[in-house]
This record gives structure tokens, C-alpha cells and sequence, in this order.
């Protein structure tokens, strides 16, 4: 399947940039909290835009900040970073697919601003686009525009956090922010075994060292989802 009229560079990066922007709504209330993090550890204005600018890997950028603020060996922070990304792995693996005639500018490129949302974003639409030309911008449309909203929200995070009240709940909204690409991706049995799986053996995890609950309920709901597809697949071949 193939979408209907090809459409240009400018526009496909403004598709993306659309569809990534109801998403930002959610996202700058969790970039605002890696930027109080940062300003709660006693950091400057220089490190919490250079840590955000490197490292830009939400979750795992608050376990860091939070590790170093604790006085944690630099390699454990390192580690617990990687472990905590490693569904990134899978997302790239995924992508590999569609990007393979891509130069490798452009993937090194597509691996930095990789996230959770241009990755549900970006794998549904490449499922009607054929053309590499719409399937590159758009992704970076979606990847960039994610990306320029985090560093704008670490800094004002940074800047205006200590005025914000205890009472409201910035962290409220990095679940909510996750649980907005769930929803629609979750359309068939395949699926909905998988989001059920991953979420029962990350909480089951959520007390497991170095966050091990989120990459371990991850990678349970890839292999249960799979299975349950290529099962599905055999009966209907019957």
C-alpha cells in the first residue's frame, strides 16, 4: 500500500512536525522535570544544556543526573543509561529496514534523535509510504521537532522550576506522554498481548536494580507478541 500523491521534502517534515506536536503537550512538562533535576543537583545552566544536548534520552537522563547528583561512579551512570535505552536497539533494528538506502549521515543522525515517539510515529506511517525521500523527512520532522521542544523545556525547567509548586505533578505527565503512543498502536490480539506482557513484568521489575524492570518488560512483550503473531499466522496459512 502506498500513499495516494507523493509529497515533497518541506512537506513531509511538516507532516511529521504535525503529528509529533499534540505529543509535545506531554513532553515539555518531562523535559521541564530533567530541568529542575539538574538545577536540584546543583548544576549550572552550561551543564544542564550540554548533559541535555548529549545525552537527550529522558528517562535514563534523570537516573543519570540523579546517580552523578548522588556521588555514583561516572560508569555507573554510564551503564545504567545503556540499559535503560536498550529498547532503542530494537527500535533502530526495526527502522533499519526502511532507512537501509540512506546514507550514513543520515542514520548516524536518525540515531541521535531517535525516541520512543518518533519511533511509533515514524513505523506506523513508512507502513504506506513507499518512497525513501517521505519517509526520511517525515521522521526527522517528527525526531526534530521532539528534540528542539526537550532542550527549549530542560532549560525553562532549569530556569522557572523552583517557582513551580510542589503540589503540581510534572512527573505525572511522562506516563501520560507514553501512554498516548500506546493507545493507537495497540490494534490486534499480537499487540495487546505484548503491551500486557511488557507492562506486568516491568512492574513486577520496578524494584530491580539499575531499572532492569523496563528493558526486561520490554523485550518479554516483543518475544510474547512475535510468537503470538507468527502462531496466528500459521492458523490462518491452515
Amino acid at each position: 500500500m502506498t500513499s495516494a500523491a507523493p509529497l515533497s521534502a518541506s512537506r513531509s517534515m511538516r507532516a511529521g512536525f504535525g503529528d509529533v506536536a499534540p505529543i509535545l503537550v506531554g513532553v515539555f512538562p518531562f523535559a521541564a522535570v530533567a530541568g529542575l533535576a539538574v538545577a536540584d543537583a546543583g548544576w549550572g545552566i552550561t551543564e544542564a544544556v550540554g548533559f541535555s544536548v548529549v545525552v537527550f534520552a529522558g528517562a535514563s537522563q534523570l537516573a543519570a543526573i540523579e546517580l552523578v547528583a548522588a556521588g555514583s561512579p561516572v560508569w555507573i551512570a554510564v551503564l545504567t543509561v545503556m540499559v535503560i535505552n536498550l529498547r532503542m536497539v530494537m527500535y533502530s533494528a526495526s527502522l533499519a529496514s526502511f532507512m537501509t538506502r540512506e546514507p550514513l549521515w543520515r542514520r548516524v543522525i536518525a540515531s541521535y534523535v531517535l525516541t520512543d515517539q518518533a519511533y511509533a510515529l515514524s513505523v506506523s506511517r513508512f507502513r504506506s509510504v513507499n518512497r525513501p525521500v517521505e519517509r526520511w523527512w517525515y521522521y526527522l520532522g517528527a525526531a526534530l521537532g521532539l528534540w528542539g521542544l526537550w532542550q527549549v523545556g530542560t532549560v525553562v525547567g532549569f530556569v522557572v522550576g523552583g517557582a513551580i509548586p510542589d503540589a503540581v505533578p510534572l512527573g505525572f505527565a511522562v506516563p501520560m506522554a507514553f501512554l498516548s503512543l500506546l493507545a493507537p498502536a495497540v490494534a490486534d490480539r499480537p499487540t495487546v498481548a505484548a503491551a500486557v506482557v511488557a507492562g506486568v513484568v516491568a512492574v513486577a521489575g520496578a524494584g530491580l536494580p539499575a531499572n532492569l524492570g523496563m528493558p526486561l518488560g520490554a523485550l518479554s512483550g516483543v518475544a510474547v507478541g512475535t510468537l503470538l503473531a507468527r502462531h496466528l499466522a500459521r492458523g490462518a496459512g491452515r
